[in-house]
């Protein structure tokens, strides 16, 4: 068998039954699916059971351990020649398998990774999310976009390894989040092949809501200092930028009873995402709600970089020590 499907799943048996109907869906099948179950008080199993019949998927249960050990935990019983790794939260085009073997048979590589996008099923806000997520303007592209600031780094909501290297590798590691920043991370120290995969694309739900989404990139912002202690080297004019947001924003601020024209730069910067946003997704609504994601992204980021860089470059606190409520409950 060529490949397996490995999805960690915690709490979210709706988001599992779409998923495994869009596998249902592909044109190109002979694959397998495992589902592995993160001590959920919530399973899925009775959704699992119900595509038996129509796809060759396995149901593991085992006790919380985070996203990263999950996917361990799977891919040691996977049996296909690559692992595709992919989030709970996604939903797959009928021709995503087609275009992955079809960039494997031209250009065979250890480890690959796709972009996402917004369904037009999406609720305004969601689409506002997707595009905060992936424009140049607000991550410098670097989740798949054509306008890039960094090298592409594989996500796990999207990624594709050959087995064999997977499992020389040792996998995920421990960490909460950032974890497949460090496993891909891990895949170019290795000098092992890896490249973007343009069109083996997936439909990406995300968070549905701002307070959600400011935690997510709250703790990606923290992710990226422990990532730069474990990869020194690593950080990126891009990684700063969104810290850099945040002093300016805060600067711009206290200036305003002052003078109101430091306001500007934030006003120029709403209409850029307001006009992009609404470009994109063909939607003024969108476009709104975009400007205030594209804000929650960037001070959300900026907020937990500078955070943990004072808990862990000033203070010297350990990643477990510093964030053992956010991460390691």
């Amino acid at each position: 068998m060529k490949y397996s499907f490995v999805v960690p799943v915690y709490n979210r048996p709706d988001e599992v039954d779409e998923l495994l109907d869009s596998l249902c869906g592909q044109t190109m099948q002979g694959f397998e699916v495992l589902i592995i179950e993160d001590g959920s008080s919530v399973p899925c199993q009775e959704v699992v059971e119900k595509y038996a019949s129509r796809l060759d998927v396995k149901y593991f249960v085992k006790p919380n351990s985070g996203p990263g050990q999950t996917r361990n935990y799977g891919v040691e019983r996977a049996s296909g020649d690559y692992v595709l790794i992919l989030d709970s939260d996604v939903v797959l085009p009928p021709d995503y398998l087609v275009e992955v073997d079809k960039e494997l048979s031209a250009n065979p590589c250890d480890a690959f990774g796709g972009p996402d996008r917004a369904h037009s099923s999406f609720t305004p806000m969601q689409k506002a999310i997707n595009y905060a997520m992936t424009s140049f303007f607000t991550t410098g592209g670097i989740r798949g976009g054509k306008r890039k600031m960094d090298k592409f780094y594989p996500r796990s909501f999207n990624m594709g390894v050959r087995t064999s290297v997977y499992r020389a590798l040792g996998g995920f590691s421990e960490m909460r989040f950032g974890e497949d920043i460090d496993f891909s991370t891990r895949i170019f120290a290795g000098k092992y092949s890896c490249r973007l995969f343009p069109e083996a694309w997936v439909w990406h739900k995300r968070r549905t809501d701002l307070r959600k989404f400011f935690k997510q990139v709250h703790n990606s912002g923290i992710a990226r200092i422990h990532l730069t202690k474990r990869h020194p080297g690593t950080l990126k004019l891009v990684h700063l930028l969104p810290a850099v947001f945040t002093l300016g924003c805060v600067v711009l601020l206290l200036c305003s009873p002052l003078c109101v024209w430091s306001l500007l730069p934030l006003l120029l910067f709403s209409l850029i995402i307001l006009v992009d946003a609404t470009c994109a997704e063909r939607s003024v609504g969108v476009g709104l709600r975009a400007v205030a994601a594209a804000y929650v992204q960037l001070l959300g980021y900026g907020t937990g970089f500078l955070r943990a860089w004072w808990q862990c470059q000033v203070l010297g606190r350990g990643e477990f020590e510093a964030f053992k409520k956010n991460f390691y409950k």
